[in-house]
């Protein structure tokens, strides 16, 4: 990832906590030189502060173009809006991104808040959102948002191997722990995502071949199959897990993340709500109390 200089200036106010000019007050928490020191080496870098350390505002500049071109340097521009840091300071972080994102979006890039978090993405970029807060007793929230987190950034620094990489992974580890939850017993796949799929598709009672449902359902249901069919050889094909056969485009892989993340979504909310009405095998209806 590449931003230009009038970027990375803004960015040292926002990371330094200096005043953005002589007639306008900082827009961030003020961080003193130790403080950056710390942040920085949180990046890898291995700083000491101490006799001859350059001003605070030139030090966080030199760090920054020192880190650009790097996937590095997005960690870093997301870490600089930590909400927490700001209300203790007093400071409106929402303010700071509307500043900020003032130089990032001629970039091509801009920061946007997703669930209490600021992140990265390129301008226009939306991907689906997975309702995990639902699903803290089917599978790892912790694990989903890492992953939803590495498909964001990767394709943000246009490394799109990978986010289609992290995407079929989000669907494996899933399904594999729905079926565990379901059946109280580790889910055994040796890498076959369309098995995986169809042993939760029958647990779960998403089967097409289903008298009960419509037509138009049956459509829908099918097309989650062929999701799944279409995603699980293209880590053979495309990702960066085996030698590729096809290079994919930025539009691919954004393509195969939605729809992981759609497919991930619809099997939360169904667990949640087959656990919710007692269907699911030892489960009993929620009460209203």
């Amino acid at each position: 990832m590449h931003i230009s200089e009038r970027t990375i200036s803004a960015l040292a106010y926002v990371v330094s906590g200096d005043p953005v000019s002589r007639v306008a007050s900082a827009v961030s928490p003020y961080r003193s030189g130790p403080k950056l020191v710390t942040f920085f080496n949180e990046f890898g870098s291995n700083d000491v502060y101490g006799n001859g350390f350059p001003t605070r505002y030139t030090y966080v500049q030199e760090k920054l173009r020192n880190f650009n071109d790097s996937p590095v340097i997005a960690s870093i521009i997301q870490a600089a809006f930590d909400r927490l840091g700001f209300e203790e300071d007093g400071k409106s972080v929402d303010d700071a991104v509307v500043y900020f994102n003032r130089y990032l979006k001629a970039d091509g890039f801009e920061v946007y808040e997703s669930r209490g978090t600021f992140r990265l993405r390129r301008v226009g970029d939306q991907l689906v959102e997975v309702a995990t807060e639902i699903v803290a007793e089917a599978v790892s929230v912790e694990f989903i948002e890492e992953q939803l987190e590495k498909c964001r950034r990767k394709l943000s620094e246009e490394d799109y191997d990978g986010a289609i990489t992290n995407a079929r992974s989000l669907i494996e580890a899933v399904l594999h722990d729905i079926e565990s939850k379901l059946t109280g017993k580790e889910a055994q796949s040796e890498g076959d995502l369309i098995r995986d799929y169809k042993r939760v598709q029958k647990i779960l009672n998403l089967e097409p071949s289903r008298e009960d449902i419509s037509n138009s359902l049956r459509q829908v249901l099918t097309g989650l199959t062929s999701i799944v069919s279409g995603i699980a050889p293209l880590r053979n094909r495309m990702s960066d897990a085996h030698a590729r056969s096809y290079k994919p485009s930025r539009h691919h892989a954004k393509l195969v993340v939605n729809s992981a993340q759609t497919l991930v979504d619809f099997l939360f909310e169904t667990f949640a709500f087959q656990q919710r009405q007692g269907t699911l095998k030892g489960a009993a209806p929620e009460s209203d109390d």
